[in-house]
């Protein structure tokens, strides 16, 4: 729906817009359960319990996990709305965690996601806005309508919880939409409707570079009802082609552009090169784990000078091993050597209090997997990992997120693993003899995001059992925690703070380090306590998706005024990563993000001093994603020992530039161009904005090469990352 005027009063849960353009809708009745009656106009639900629309059943009192519950909407639909250019109307829910079906008066109108009864299986389908359009013959003009809504919850929250219902006429993109594919050189666009109708298609090629037009041309075309019309689009090279659909009937237009995956990171070269960090922490008598990070022609053969007594070396691997009991730095050199030569780096193991003096760098399973993941699979990722030669740029946990967990615990309380990890203690030593990390995820409630057991009353016998494992690092997840915590009784930061301080207390205890990431979304301003229970890294935000919207808003927005809060040990986390393959399930895709919102995303985190977890299937990288991840100096910065994280400089005509400070003396520093059309920068001019001044030398970090003053086209949600170099630089 376009140009919605909404109510700007509300009686009685719903409101006319004054244009009567719209209907809006913030509450419905209520009620655990499922009973295929609830669906019919005619029941009587007088007694059932009224909820708001805009937020989750749970911050309403209501815990329904792995449950049905139903909303019934009672709403009066006016007469006005049969009017103009089409006849149809638009029930618009918005959002709803996790499934849906949903009936007017009666009439199965629609339906989003899969229950765990169908054949498919339960597939949910959280941040998809429902949007069904309806025959006005449904529809009980100027009176009482019900919209009946099934709901099946995978795990708490569960219902609406985005923002009011809207009822009223459909745009063009009810109808009509407008999608592009990529294949190989080409790309495939589709046009699909469901009604008749004409207009014209207009196809426009730039190049990325420049953003010179390269090819124009124009056509007019029918679509008939419920049919696609495709059509092909060569590309070559850096190119972007924006489609766009003028209809006729509607007098409005779609448009999509993409832009065909480009590689600027240039290619490694075939002699050793050292792309990992400059220092690793490990508390004394704890197991040390590190791989040495060399790029380079295989096999390799590896060599330390300085090794402290209790640390070994695999030289065909170069995996460092044992223990070292006294606290200390330990200076050291790295050698590879290989049959083009031999790279050598310094390199530092300080052994103290302090673990995670770096952002870590590896894989979570959630993004790509969801609740689908298994042994198998996070095996798939972490050999390509290894194969592939991200190890070498120095990914190196391998998260394992929920779902691992068996129904119920050992008669003594112990916590096991379920079908799907059948040897999770052998999973970890093959890990840790390839020079990497295992984590494991969990809840201080009793009850996961996905209704897996939780460490609720269990935390020091869990905390034990991670130990024989071979756990490195505890993703600490909120979720059924919210059963346990009361913010009308105590909405204190000690409140907040109260179960991760009680699991830190045992993690400590453990003869291992355990990388401690707290996921609790923000609240309570983590970032300003999170370090008081020994937490290495803490979410900002809530769950990151693959879209620019959701991009824009974790990246642009909430980590402004972020960086007095991290540091060495400590990390603000905005979220695993969204390039590759992602989907959340067993259904994956391409990231949605455009290239250039791809190299957005990378370079954002990168001067964030985020956490690095590629959230994809490695096994399924292709040449693009695996370049966009492994660009060792845009990982330099990320990974510089300093520890500081980029801060927001200037936001000005949908730009933004963010700069840090660097161990070395040099400046790294972000231009964003936000706008949706590429913008042409001054780069003097964005640098003299944040006061850098006598630059000495400016390298473009994507590129690998250094690059003089002058005008550079940014294209939409695109950026130029430089480093200006130390020398003659005053700031």
């Amino acid at each position: 729906m376009r140009n919605i005027l909404l109510a700007t009063a509300l009686c009685l849960g719903f409101a006319l817009s004054l244009e009567a353009q719209v209907v809006t809708v913030t509450e419905g009745r209520f009620h655990k359960g499922d009973n295929p009656a609830w669906s019919q106009a005619s029941f009587k639900d007088s007694d059932w319990q009224v909820l708001s629309l805009e937020k989750d059943w749970n911050q309403q009192g209501v815990s329904n996990s792995r449950g049905y519950g139903w909303y019934r909407i009672h709403v009066v639909i006016p007469s006005s709305l049969k009017k103009g250019s089409t006849n149809k109307v638009l029930l618009d829910l918005g959002p709803i965690d996790d499934t849906d079906e949903t009936w007017l008066n009666g009439t199965r109108v629609g339906k989003t996601g899969t229950n765990p009864e169908d054949p498919q299986g339960f597939l949910e389908e959280w941040d998809t806005p429902r949007r069904y359009v309806v025959d006005p013959k449904l529809i009980k003009w100027d009176k009482d309508n019900v919209i009946a809504v099934r709901v099946y919850n995978g795990g708490d929250p569960g219902g609406f919880y985005a923002r009011p219902v809207f009822i009223g006429k459909p745009s063009l993109e009810d109808f009509v939409s407008l999608s592009m594919e990529r294949q190989t050189d080409q790309y495939k666009a589709v046009l699909h409707t469901t009604l008749p109708t004409r207009g014209t298609v207009k196809v426009v090629t730039h190049d990325v570079m420049t953003d010179k037009v390269v090819g124009e041309r124009e056509w007019n075309t029918f679509l008939s009802h419920r049919t696609d019309v495709s059509f092909i689009i060569p590309t070559q090279g850096s190119q972007r082609v924006t489609v766009t659909y003028q209809d006729d009937t509607f007098g409005e237009t779609l448009d999509a552009s993409v832009t065909a995956p480009y590689i600027l990171t240039p290619p490694a070269p075939a002699t050793p090169r050292y792309n990992g960090p400059m220092v690793f922490g490990v508390r004394p008598g704890s197991p040390v784990i590190f791989r040495l990070a060399f790029s380079g022609e295989k096999p390799m053969k590896y060599a330390v000078e300085g090794l402290p007594e209790g640390v070994t070396l695999d030289p065909d691997k170069g995996v460092l091993s044992g223990s070292v009991d006294k606290a200390g730095d330990y200076p050291l050199v790295f050698i590879a050597k290989n049959a083009k030569g031999e790279a050598r780096a310094e390199f530092t193991l300080k052994v103290g209090s302090q673990i995670g003096l770096t952002p870590p760098m590896g894989w979570n399973s959630w993004n790509c997997w969801g609740l689908s993941v298994s042994q198998e699979k996070v095996m798939s990722s972490a050999a390509a990992l290894i194969n592939r030669g991200l190890a070498d740029y120095g990914y190196a946990y391998m998260n394992i997120d929920d779902a691992w967990e068996a129904d119920e615990r050992t008669p003594d309380g112990r916590i096991v693993t379920n079908a799907k990890f059948p040897d999770i203690k052998g999973l970890a030593d093959w890990l840790h003899s390839n020079g990497l990390k295992m984590g494991i995820y969990s809840s201080p409630g009793d009850l996961t995001c996905g209704s897996f057991l939780g460490s609720l009353d269990h935390e020091q016998q869990d905390a034990e059992t991670w130990n024989e494992w071979g756990v490195d690092y505890l993703k600490y997840d909120w979720c059924g925690y919210r059963k346990v915590f009361n913010p009308d009784r105590d909405h204190s930061v000690a409140a907040y703070a109260r179960p991760y301080l009680k699991m830190q207390q045992y993690l400590r205890q453990q003869p291992r380090d355990i990388f401690y990431s707290l996921c609790q979304y923000g609240m309570a301003d983590v970032w300003t306590w999170g370090h008081a229970v020994d937490a290495n890294s803490w979410r900002t935000t809530g769950d990151i998706t693959d879209t620019w919207s959701s991009l824009y808003r974790i990246g642009f927005e909430q980590q402004v005024g972020l960086h007095p809060y991290a540091g060495p040990g400590h990390w603000n986390d905005p979220d695993m990563l969204v390039v590759g393959k992602v989907g959340w399930s067993n259904n994956l895709r391409d990231s949605r993000l455009t290239p250039d919102e791809q190299y957005t995303h990378i370079s954002l985190w990168s001067l964030l001093a985020a956490n690095m977890l590629i959230g994809c299937d490695i096994a399924q990288i292709d040449d693009f994603t695996f370049n966009l991840l492994c660009n060792n100096e845009v990982i330099a910065v990320n990974q510089d020992i300093l520890g500081h994280q980029a801060h927001q400089d200037v936001v000005e005509d949908g730009m933004q530039i963010w700069s840090r400070d660097l161990y070395d003396g040099g400046i790294a520093v972000g231009i964003f161009n936000l706008n949706e059309a590429s913008v042409p920068v001054d780069l003097a001019g964005c640098l003299g904005k944040i006061d850098i001044e006598n630059v000495d030398t400016v390298r473009d970090l994507w590129r690998q090469k250094d690059i003089p003053m002058g005008t550079y086209n940014i294209p939409p949600h695109g950026v130029l990352y430089v480093k200006v170099a130390a020398g003659n630089v005053t700031k």
